[in-house]
C-alpha cells in the first residue's frame, strides 16, 4: 500500500491515539502493505467478507471504497456479496446492495 493511512489518527486519534497507531501503522502501514503475500486486491475482497459476515456495515461500507479503489468493480462486489449471501445471511445482502450503489452508482 503506496499511501499511507492516517483513518485512525483522523478519526480517533484524540479519543483513541493507541487504537489509531495500531490502526495506521500496524494493521494498514505492516499488514496491508505485504503486497508480496496477497495484493490489496485480494485483501479487500477478505475484508469485505469477513465485514460482511459479521454485518459490521459502516466499516464494510469504507471497504467498499478501498476496494473500489483497488480494482474491484461493481459487477464483482455485486458478485461477492450474492455468494456470500447463501452462506452469511440473505438479509445482509439486502442491507449490503445499497451500500454498493452509494460507492459505485448507477
Amino acid at each position: 500500500m503506496a499511501e499511507k493511512q492516517t483513518a485512525g489518527r483522523d478519526y480517533l486519534g484524540k479519543l483513541a491515539p493507541k487504537f489509531a497507531e495500531l490502526n495506521d501503522d500496524v494493521l494498514f502501514g505492516e499488514v496491508w502493505a505485504r503486497e508480496e503475500k496477497l495484493s490489496a486486491r485480494d485483501r479487500s475482497m477478505i475484508t469485505i467478507a469477513a465485514l460482511f459476515s459479521a454485518g459490521l456495515y459502516p466499516q464494510l461500507k469504507a471497504h467498499l471504497e478501498l476496494g473500489k479503489k483497488y480494482g474491484i468493480t461493481k459487477e464483482e462486489a455485486v458478485e461477492i456479496v450474492t455468494q456470500l449471501a447463501f452462506y452469511c445471511g440473505w438479509p445482509k445482502a439486502w442491507s449490503t446492495f445499497p451500500l454498493i450503489e452509494e460507492v459505485y452508482g448507477d
